[in-house]
């Protein structure tokens, strides 16, 4: 069962990142990893090959260590879109992993969005 799931998830990681592959055009990717305790986002310059704004439940600054819920989704959406108008990223393109585009990815994406990021 498990080895059956990980082969899915794999699978859609794929599908994902040969898709954004196809269709990068210089942009950079807003990846996120969710995990059971924690969710991570970062903004990753693919042709360079550097992260140039990321967020955590794993930062102490923002205070929400070993929280994964949707609203602890929703603030690391929005830490991450402030560091990125920082850095000057006004657009990225989605890459959600193997994940599924609902709950936690979602609002995250949804919270970079009022964040002034465009996906």
């Amino acid at each position: 069962m498990v080895n059956r799931k990980r082969a899915l998830f794999l699978k859609r990681k794929m599908r994902v990142r040969n898709r954004l592959r196809k269709v990068n055009s210089g942009r950079m990717r807003l990846s996120v990893h969710r995990s059971n305790k924690n969710i991570s986002a970062q903004i990753i310059d693919d042709q360079r090959g550097i992260t140039l704004a990321s967020a955590s439940t794993l930062e102490k600054d923002l205070g929400m260590l070993g929280k994964n819920n949707i609203e602890v989704a929703k603030n690391i959406g929005a830490a991450l879109a402030k560091r990125a108008k920082k850095a000057g990223i006004e657009e990225a393109y989605f890459d959600r992993g193997g994940f599924l585009f609902h709950g936690k990815v979602k609002a995250l994406a949804d919270a970079a969005r009022e964040g002034g990021i465009r996906i």
